[in-house]
């Protein structure tokens, strides 16, 4: 299994490439840059960036998005360089990405030092989920575990790892136990020590969408999330 990494600094805001071949590109992107446009907007935003990346060696290459990261995340994202690779990996998504974890950090004390995120969630508007019941229509399972990392200065840094890859599924999950996600206001926190949503997609361990090879990106936290436990603000 080949590992590859990137470094980051705090408040970075270029793009990280951290491993391109013909199939897949992956990065490390900051937080405060969109996946995509919104509909109907030309702001920059990282499928953007990327396909410039492409056409460098490829005129009329263009990136395509096989799983997305909010706006204030940060961390490894991939990208599907071509039709096949791109299929593949949205059809095999959850078979291809065989570890997926994130760090956050969350407002209070977590009680003991590992459970589990498991939880039905809908839509609760445009940008925004819900927890729901099972038996809900359109409602969908999302499911991962957490194990706590440090503590300190009204904060637990915890490392999350995800079996479901739901829209808002963290933010939402720490939410409904009574521990946002510092930073996000959207669902409920009332400190922001780092100036951004403290989440960050840490870690991909990807089976390649051509080769079968096993790959493992990896991103250390941003320089805050450690900060924070120790820094009143």
């Amino acid at each position: 299994m080949k590992s590859r990494g990137g470094a980051r600094g705090g408040g970075r805001s270029s793009v990280s490439f951290l491993h391109e071949d013909r199939d897949i590109i992956v990065v490390d992107k900051p937080e405060g840059l969109a996946t995509i446009a919104p509909a109907g907007g030309r702001g920059k935003n990282l499928l953007d960036l990327v396909t410039d990346r492409i056409r460098r060696r490829n005129p009329k290459g263009r990136a395509a998005v096989v799983h997305r990261l909010d706006r204030d995340t940060s961390g490894v994202m991939v990208f599907a360089t071509n039709a096949r690779s791109k299929t593949t990996l949205m059809n095999e998504w959850n078979r291809r990405a065989v570890d997926r974890r994130y760090l956050a950090l969350v407002e209070g004390a977590m009680e003991g030092d590992s459970g589990i995120l498991d939880s039905w969630l809908a839509e609760a508007g445009p940008s925004r989920m819900r927890i729901a019941q099972a038996q809900e229509r359109g409602a969908l399972h999302a499911r991962g575990s957490w194990s706590k990392v440090a503590e300190g200065n009204g904060f637990t840094l915890l490392e999350v790892a995800l079996e479901t890859g739901r829209k808002h599924q963290i933010r939402i999950q720490l939410a409904s136990i009574g521990h946002p996600v510092a930073g996000d206001l959207h669902y409920g926190a009332r400190r922001d020590p780092g100036g951004r949503l403290m989440l960050h997609a840490s870690l991909l361990t990807l089976v390649h969408p051509a080769t079968d090879e096993t790959l493992r990106f990896e991103s250390p936290a941003p320089p805050a999330f450690r900060a924070a436990l120790s820094t009143s603000r």
